[in-house]
């Protein structure tokens, strides 16, 4: 007979973490998996994206033309040209969950980061967290460890252009014998590239800029084994490209404010089926998927002001009103394109 410990479950068991201790107690919850870097999902990836994001909505907003990226000795150095984060708050932007301004459409109207978590994620769970904000010829340094502020940040003078500096170390006991690939991290500043036309990424001085969005995208990509020429369209909050290659089964790239959703979702469902749509309609036939879709090699990417993503990692979009728009563009764009040709 199987018996159970009795224990006592009363006021004395009922807790209250701080964000910071919630964080590093479940850090799943925020950045997916931990691992140690030999898998592209592993969370020292995402830690990085997380503050590139941030850079990324910079850019979006018409501030900052290139970010610089240095990765050494386990360290993450990332260096951009935006409006810097506000000096007064900088201390309160990168260590308090639910604090930013990202909940106000004026500054950002198509950002990544929603709900003030990734930041702060990122230095509850690095080692060392340094950040200075360079705004109007004035600065602010702030450094942590573990989460916890170990400085007392003053405003001083500077001759830096404005932007944000952060330096981060992961926490080695959260990512034990944890090693970044650059081979990994060049395949994340790729999509930024393809998603932020006229954006200068750098990498330990290696440079990632792409002129013609998703169209360099699908080149690289299919390389010579594409049966027609690239489709590719950008309309207002939608860019898609797409081709046939002799391969089989379907292969996609779908991307939101420009951020890659690894898993798709309903955007990629309304570009699936408007391209299915596209074709019925243009050769009044009751096509099925595969008859349209087998070895398609398409990519899209949407701008939405109030994304939802199904997760704290942002690799899923569940905004189910976006078919009502995204579908029929995408099938209107196809069956133009099939009447030019």
């Amino acid at each position: 007979m199987n018996s159970v410990q009795e224990t006592i479950y009363d006021e004395s068991k009922i807790l209250t973490l701080s964000s910071l201790e919630h964080i590093r107690l479940r850090p799943g919850m925020y950045i997916g998996r931990l691992g140690n870097g030999s898998h592209p999902s592993d969370g020292i990836y995402v830690l990085l994206k997380e503050i590139v994001d941030n850079s990324i909505d910079e850019f979006i907003m018409g501030f900052g033309k290139r970010i610089d990226i240095r990765v050494e000795n386990g360290a993450v150095n990332i260096r951009d040209f935006g409006r810097g984060i506000p000096l007064g708050k900088l201390v309160e932007c990168v260590s308090i969950i639910n604090t930013g301004a990202k909940y106000n459409d004026e500054v950002f109207q198509f950002s990544v980061g929603l709900n003030g978590v990734g930041t702060k994620a990122v230095n509850a769970l690095s080692d060392q967290f340094d950040v200075t904000s360079f705004r109007e010829k004035k600065s602010v340094f702030a450094q942590f460890k573990s989460g916890e502020l170990k400085n007392d940040p003053a405003t001083n003078d500077t001759n830096e252009s404005n932007g944000t500096k952060i330096r981060f170390t992961p926490d080695s006991k959260l990512f034990p014998n944890y090693s970044y690939d650059l081979g990994t991290i060049r395949k994340q500043l790729w999509n930024y590239a393809y998603l932020n036309r006229k954006l200068t990424i750098t990498l330990n001085g290696e440079k990632f800029k792409s002129e013609n969005g998703l169209l360099d995208l699908l080149k690289e990509e299919v390389s010579d084994a594409n049966l027609y020429d690239i489709v590719h369209c950008q309309n207002g909050q939608l860019e898609m490209a797409l081709t046939h290659t002799e391969h089989y089964g379907e292969e996609y790239f779908s991307y939101v404010n420009g951020h890659h959703t690894n898993d798709g979702g309903t955007h990629l469902s309304a570009f699936r089926e408007g391209i299915l749509k596209g074709a019925n309609q243009f050769f009044n036939a009751s096509f099925d998927g595969p008859d349209v879709r087998d070895g398609l090699v398409g990519a899209v990417a949407i701008k939405v002001q109030e994304p939802i993503f199904e997760s704290q990692t942002k690799n899923k979009l569940g905004n189910s009103e976006l078919r009502s728009w995204l579908m029929p563009l995408v099938r209107d764009t196809i069956v133009d394109f099939l009447y030019k040709h």
